[in-house]
């Protein structure tokens, strides 16, 4: 083949706007105007947490830090100024959420884990009301490890055997149950239930061996629908009391799926092309592998191995009527065969070279039948931002270039080969390291000191000339003694707004390629590129003019609004509004409605016990009216992208830290200052189960085939959200079905009125208390022809014998909205102050968190704490950004004594 090496024909470089000198019939004109059009009326944002710790226990307080960016150049956003933070159990279930106010880009809070909280992965998940346009793939999403240490009295253990038999896969878990000094807990009763997708497909009881073991087999007939749950156990400690454990279970296969990559697209005939393969488990994490190409006379043409988290490459130069065959050796010594693409018979390969630190070297391939056919163009961009295009006619099967990394930003760009006819034919990600802008250094001004003795600790921030950086920045002191922690595993200002922010789909330790950087993780994150699926947007939405739809608009301040309507539903002109504060925050504001019924209460700052009456009357001051007030759908909890970071022993894995925080309680306890709220969540007393409350199920309250309680609706926007997934019940155009009955709605019964199936999209699920699903013979029967298609019995909060559903006094309702969050502040003894003690014991373990250090002109800052009581190697960990989108992060050790 002949290859010619030229520079493409240079013609934009770091401008939306450069390609106006272009004929206005230019394809490629329409290409960057969209692009440009994307940049500015779609902007992306991007949420970083800076949490104190990796990990807690119940008890502790998660103290963070929340950056938010705009996406092009990672420079704080001024665009969102409320954000959202939720803490999510493993259950998928919505613990708490803070709104709070941003501040140039900046915000901070907390959360306290009271002690009632179960040990167990929890979600730290961060987002805007503008970013929810855009899919929650894009949120900030960290899993965060919290253990249980002074309430727990038996560790869990959960081990899992798979094997498949056909569709069916089978799975042996076993238990092993231990008191917290490791002894084994035998001859206990254990009863246990099996859920996958919130499904029961199992459900049993068996007795603990002397090894304080059980094992529990069972079958996953619906692999391709159920993916993931948990086993659910209950060991009986005595007559009275029991202990409640609950275990991932990630995946119910250990097979390994194999993916192969094409760098560019596609293997086209006779071109030779780099091809990418991933190899992950069925729970999500990596698998080593290696292997050989085969063609179809059995001749050996490549082979392989993977070399970081399951990932690397092999070359290929596929042959016209020959097809090859990988064969996948695993490290257990068994072997798969996967077929590998077929090739195209005409096509374009894009190559790209990134060893070199100073230059991307890029070659375009081309198949013999497209030689001589016209321009081909070449478009680097980085989230809708133009970064590079150049156009050469491909006069020959190969052209090459070289472009310096210089023009680019750090982080990840995108490069699209067009076709002369301007359709992308090849892509290829490429990820962008260059020196930071944005050196940070914190130094204490001595290697050691002893316990309760001050710390001064410089901060210094420069550019790379060594000119001074103003930034703002977040610091956590934690004993590491206590708290150990390998800094690859964890979620990092660098590897998050670089990396993960801006790709779909998980990603194992992605930290690893920013601690200690060198050339073979540099070639490890190039092997990610290449396999690692990633569509902010899509060119086949972008050249049909298509753009994301908005629902959600950004958030400028607090705000109130509505409409005012006449009993007829007519809007009223002119009305008068009055808001006032009940509880919380004084508030009286007057408005009057438009010609549409319509107020709003804009710039408005309470808290989250604030709540609100709101009167309205009409132009002559009457008062019979309605009153409709705008509610925001709340964001659905879904499954993270993270799961893969579930632990199943989550007590187990942070053992260290747990003994240590349980030698911290008993030292309390001594002393007497053990808090006596402390409660024992995991060991409940066996008693009869309360009734669901203000039931109108004719059978009783409960007796249904399945109940959703109001903690399971609080995320659903319509009700009919809720039901999707309850087994038995499916709905078609906002419409209840039993799978019993599949043509014959279910009776609706809304606080005992019959009502039509019609209405149950008109229910505000957050009004709900609980559904009870009655779909069996036993629950429907007392309902005669009415439940014959079966019965959804819903009782609302206000739901009480003898009232409506909705009582309302006309030109008056409340409201309760979620205010600020107001941030704690952390506290840290002054030993300098006589009035602080130094005999009662000092055990933190965050020794110090600061969230907003400011750097000065010369680029400096100083902070000051006091270390703890107790000796060990502290580590200081600094994360920060400036005004123009520089990044830094720093980790720094002193030992105390």
């Amino acid at each position: 083949m002949k290859s010619r090496y030229f520079l493409f024909v240079f013609i934009l470089l770091l401008s939306g706007y450069g390609f106006a000198f272009m004929p206005q019939d230019n394809p490629l004109d329409t290409i960057l105007s969209r692009l440009a059009k994307m940049r500015d009326e779609f902007p992306q944002e991007k949420v970083h947490i800076h949490t104190d710790r990796p990990y807690y226990t119940v008890g502790d307080t998660i103290w963070f830090k929340a950056y938010i960016v705009h996406a092009e150049q990672n420079a704080l956003s001024n665009l969102s100024k409320i954000l959202y933070v939720d803490l999510i159990n493993e259950k998928d279930s919505l613990k708490k959420s803070l709104r709070l106010p941003v501040v140039a880009g900046l915000a901070w809070g907390d959360f306290v884990l009271p002690d009632s909280l179960a040990e167990g992965n929890y979600r730290l998940r961060s987002y805007t009301n503008w970013m929810r346009n855009f899919g929650e793939e894009y949120y900030f999403d960290k899993v965060i490890k919290v253990g249980s240490a002074y309430t727990t009295r038996v560790i869990g253990n959960a081990s899992y055997v798979f094997n498949k038999i056909g569709e069916k896969e089978n799975v042996g878990a076993v238990i092993t149950y231990t008191d917290v000094k490791g002894e084994p807990m035998g001859g206990k009763e254990v009863s246990y239930t099996v859920q996958m997708e919130a499904r029961n497909i199992a459900k049993g009881k068996g007795v603990t061996d002397a090894q304080g073991r059980l094992t529990i087999n069972f079958t996953n007939s619906q692999p391709f629908i159920l993916k993931s749950g948990r086993v659910n156990t209950t060991l009986k400690l005595d007559e009275k009391t029991s202990v409640t454990k609950s275990f991932p279970l990630k995946a119910t296969s250990s097979e390994t799926d194999i993916q192969l990559f094409p760098e560019g697209g596609q293997l086209v005939t006779g071109l030779r092309s780099k091809v990418g393969f991933k190899a992950v488990r069925a729970d999500g994490l990596s698998q080593g592998v290696s292997g050989e190409v085969r063609d179809q006379d059995n001749t050996v043409v490549a082979e392989f191995k993977s070399e970081h988290a399951g990932m690397g490459f092999f070359a290929l130069t596929p042959q016209e009527g020959k097809t090859y065959t990988a064969t996948i050796t695993f490290t257990d010594g068994s072997q798969r065969r996967i077929a590998v693409p077929l090739a195209q018979p005409s096509g374009y390969v894009l190559s790209v070279g990134n060893n070199d630190p100073g230059n991307l070297s890029v070659r375009v391939l081309a198949s013999a039948d497209l030689v001589g056919k016209g321009e081909v163009t070449l478009v680097a961009q980085s989230n809708s931002q133009i970064k590079y295009v150049a156009k050469n006619d491909m006069t020959t099967a190969s052209l090459s270039a070289v472009i310096p990394k210089k023009r680019f930003d750090t982080g990840i760009l995108q490069l699209t080969l067009f076709s002369p006819a301007y359709q992308p034919v090849a892509e290829r990600l490429v990820f962008i390291s260059r020196p930071s802008s944005f050196n940070l250094s914190a130094t204490t001004d001595k290697a050691t000191y002893r316990t309760r003795e001050k710390v001064k600790l410089a901060i210094n921030v420069a550019d790379t000339a060594g000119k001074p950086v103003i930034g703002n920045l977040s610091l956590s002191v934690i004993n590491e003694s206590k708290v150990p922690f390998d800094d690859v595993n964890e979620t990092t200002i660098l590897s998050n707004l670089l990396l993960s922010s801006d790709l779909k789909g998980y990603i194992e330790k992605p930290n690893y390629y920013f601690t200690e950087p060198d050339e073979e993780k540099l070639r490890h994150l190039d092997n990610l590129m290449l396999t690692q699926g990633w569509r902010r947007f899509t060119w086949k939405s972008l050249l049909t003019g298509t753009y994301p739809s908005i629902s959600f608009q950004p958030e400028k301040s607090l705000s109130i609004s509505g409409r005012v309507k006449t009993l007829g539903g007519k809007p009223v002109t002119g009305g008068k509004v009055l808001l006032l504060a009940s509880k919380g925050s004084m508030m009286i504001l007057d408005t009057v409605t438009d010609t549409e019924g319509r107020f709003r209460f804009d710039n408005l700052s309470f808290t989250d016990s604030t709540r609100v009456v709101i009167q309205a009357r009409n132009a002559k001051d009457k008062k019979n009216v309605d009153i409709e007030i705008d509610r925001v759908p709340p964001q659905l909890v879904t499954r993270s992208k993270n799961s893969p970071d579930v632990e199943v022993n989550v007590n187990s894995s942070l053992m260290p830290y747990l003994q240590t925080r349980n030698r911290d309680y008993e030292e309390l306890k001594k002393r007497g200052m053990l808090r006596r709220n402390i409660m024992l969540e995991e060991v409940k007393i066996v008693e009869k189960k309360q009734p669901v409350r203000n039931s109108a199920n004719l059978n009783g309250a409960g007796h249904a085939d399945a109940i959703i309680t109001a903690e399971k609706l609080q995320n659903c926007v319509t009700i009919d959200q809720c039901l999707w997934g309850v087994m038995g019940v499916m709905v078609r155009n906002g419409i209840a079905y039993s799978t019993r009955s599949p043509n014959t709605p279910m009776q609706l019964i809304l606080d005992g009125m019959y009502m039509d199936p019609e209405f149950l999209t008109s229910i505000v699920p957050q009004d709900v208390e609980s559904i009870e699903v009655l779909r069996t013979v036993g629950n429907t029967a007392i309902y005669g022809m009415r439940g014959g298609g079966g019965v959804l019995v819903i009782n609302t909060k206000r739901g009480e014998p003898n009232y409506s559903y909705k009582t309302y006094v006309p030109g008056i309702t409340t409201y309760n909205p979620q205010g600020y969050y107001i941030a704690r502040e952390f506290y840290a003894p002054n030993y300098d102050d006589p009035k602080i003690s130094k005999d009662l014991p000092d055990l933190r373990t965050t020794v110090y968190w600061t969230p907003n250090v400011l750097t000065d002109s010369t680029g400096k800052a100083a902070v000051s704490f006091f270390t703890a009581g107790e000796p060990g190697t502290y580590k200081v960990v600094t994360e920060g950004l400036d005004g123009k989108g520089g990044i830094g992060r720093q980790v720094y050790r002193f030992k105390v004594n």
